[in-house]
C-alpha cells in the first residue's frame, strides 16, 4: 500500500527538445496526456491571428511615429530616407473614400436588382414552394413534420383583412 502511494507521488523529470517538465503522472497516464495535447495543439488560425495583431500594432506605431515625429528628430536618430509627409494624410483619405464608394456602389447595385413592389416577383419566384397535400395520420400515431413552404398570399389576405367573427 505504501509503495503505490509513493509511486503516485513520484516526481519524474522529462527533458525534451522544447522544454523541461516536471510530471506527477505514471508513464501510462503521461502517454494519455501527451496524446491529448497533440490533438489539441495550436491551430493555424490562432497563430495567424496573433501574428496579424502584432504586425498591425507594429505597423501602426511606425506609421504614427513617421507622421508625428519632427524631421529634425528623425535626422538626429539617423533616419534620413522616408516617404513624404503628404502620404500620411493622402493614404487614409484615399482608403476612406474607397470604402465609402464601395458601400455606395453595393447599395446601388442592390437597389437596381430589387424588383419593384408591384411586381409578382416579390411574391413568387423560382425558389417559392407551394404547400403539398398533407394527409393527417390517425389520432395518437406519430405525425411527420410538414416541409417548409411559402404561405399563399390569399391566405395572408384572409388572415389580415378577412371577416372576423
Amino acid at each position: 500500500m505504501a509503495d503505490s502511494s509513493l509511486n503516485s507521488l513520484r516526481r519524474t523529470l522529462s527533458v525534451s527538445k522544447e522544454r523541461a517538465t516536471v510530471s506527477l503522472l505514471d508513464s501510462d497516464e503521461r502517454a494519455a496526456v501527451i496524446s491529448l495535447s497533440e490533438e489539441h495543439g495550436l491551430k493555424p488560425s490562432e497563430v495567424y491571428g496573433f501574428v496579424g495583431s502584432i504586425s498591425t500594432i507594429v505597423t501602426t506605431a511606425i506609421f504614427l511615429a513617421w507622421a508625428y515625429i519632427p524631421e529634425c528628430w528623425l535626422h538626429y536618430l539617423g533616419i534620413t530616407y522616408y516617404p513624404s509627409r503628404y502620404w500620411a494624410l493622402a493614404v487614409p483619405a484615399f482608403a476612406m473614400v474607397t470604402v465609402f464608394l464601395a458601400i455606395g456602389f453595393y447599395l446601388g447595385l442592390n437597389f437596381m436588382v430589387t424588383p419593384p413592389p408591384t411586381s409578382f416577383d416579390t411574391i413568387y419566384d423560382e425558389c417559392s414552394r407551394e404547400p403539398s397535400s398533407f394527409v393527417a395520420a390517425a389520432e395518437g400515431a406519430e405525425q411527420p413534420i410538414e416541409p417548409i413552404t411559402d404561405i399563399a398570399i390569399s391566405h395572408i389576405n384572409d388572415l389580415m383583412f378577412g371577416q372576423t367573427m
